[in-house]
């Protein structure tokens, strides 16, 4: 083992070893600040690369095309009649059942009126009363003016006797009117046809008790239909577009493939509250009696495509408390948002009538965050997929 003394570092050893060592931190103080602010620059970078929202486009369709719109609709007769009895007695029989062809003024049915018949009976019987009274008063005035001019009766006895002819022919004229009126309703003892038609319902039988006028029970209902009225309720936005003349096919269940013709020929010009709908008339001719009475049919119309009106999905629509709008890509990648006004729901897609024109770029589905003004990129285009050789 050494005796050597070890000898402690020189001062000036010292020095030159500390400084080293401040040096090396130095540099590791240095080197890791600057990886740091390095570090916080690209983060930075980064967040202000995603701040920025990535947003695709939706293609808008120019509706140029008619678009066909289907609606259920109700057939109706040209005419129709529910036919009451006019006086008051018991079926004497029917003529005619349901299904029945009936031209104007064919019999129906007949009614039993014995209490009409007595009436009319005492009523001949006091029109000849008032034939007597009358043929005797004229008489006895007639008589009385003879005798003015020697003065053997008084004037006031005179005209007494006149006033009093007068009164009985009065009698007279207002019997044989009361004869004429049983006689009209003896005549409708008789239930007629109103128009030429079909008999869609009978709603009696031999020995029914029948009541005259609308209190009673309806006998027959009689129906036109050598033409039909067809009723539909269309929405009011589509209102304007279903104007007289416009030609329509409808087309009926029990007649599967087949189309008949029909043209619109009046709108009530009301809209209902509680459906938002107008009623809209159409007729259609039916030489072959196809058509029957309260059937249920699909019309088809074909309307004109409104100009301007762009076709766009519904994703793209942004509802806000100042309606539905759109958001709209700028050329300096701003954000706009806009008001549109829409049309026609198509279900994934709808129509906008003013706001948009073909050449905006809408974006799709905006994110709910979404700002006017707001700058945005756009995401890049997805390749085709490359065709197989």
């Amino acid at each position: 083992m050494s005796t050597e003394p070890v000898k402690p570092p020189s001062r000036r050893g010292l020095m030159i070893i500390g400084a080293v060592a401040l040096s090396i931190a130095a540099v590791i103080l240095v080197t890791g600040v600057t990886q740091r602010v390095l570090a916080g620059r690209g983060l930075s970078s980064e967040i202000s690369k995603t701040a920025v929202p990535t947003v695709s486009l939706v293609k808008l369709v120019r509706s140029t095309a008619p678009e066909t719109l289907t609606l259920p609709g109700t057939i109706q007769p040209y005419n129709r009649a529910l036919i009451y009895a006019q006086v008051t007695g018991y079926l004497k029989g029917w003529n005619q059942d349901i299904g029945a062809q009936v031209k104007a003024g064919q019999l129906l049915a007949t009614i039993n009126t014995p209490d009409l018949d007595q009436q009319l009976e005492q009523a001949k019987a006091e029109v000849a009363t008032a034939e007597a009274n009358d043929h005797l008063a004229a008489l006895t005035a007639a008589r009385w003016q003879a005798l003015l001019p020697s003065q053997s009766v008084a004037q006031q006895d005179a005209d007494t006797k006149t006033a009093d002819a007068a009164a009985k022919r009065a009698m007279l004229n207002a019997a044989r009117a009361n004869v004429r009126r049983l006689q009209a309703m003896e005549s409708f003892k008789r239930v007629v046809a109103p128009f030429d038609g079909v008999v869609t319902a009978r709603k009696t039988d031999i020995g029914a008790l029948i009541n005259s006028g609308s209190q009673g029970q309806g006998l027959f209902e009689v129906a036109d239909l050598h033409k039909v009225r067809i009723y539909i309720q269309a929405p009011q936005s589509l209102s304007a577009d279903l104007l007289p003349g416009l030609k329509a096919t409808f087309d009926l269940p029990q007649f599967p493939g087949q189309h008949f013709d029909a043209v619109v020929v009046a709108s009530s010009n009301a809209v209902e509250a509680t459906s938002r709908s107008t009623l809209v008339q159409l007729q259609a001719d039916n030489p072959n009696g196809k058509l029957f009475a309260g059937a249920y049919a699909q019309v088809h119309f074909q309307l004109p495509a409104r100009p301007n009106t762009v076709r766009l999905p519904a994703s793209a629509m942004v509802p806000s408390n100042r309606g539905t709008q759109v958001a709209v890509l700028g050329a300096d990648g701003k954000v706009a948002m806009r008001s549109v006004e829409l049309g026609r729901d198509l279900g994934d897609s709808v129509e906008v009538v003013a706001g948009l024109s073909p050449s905006d770029r809408v974006i799709d589905s905006p994110p709910e965050t979404l700002q006017n003004g707001q700058t945005v990129k756009l995401a890049a285009a997805t390749p085709p997929p490359a065709k197989g050789k």
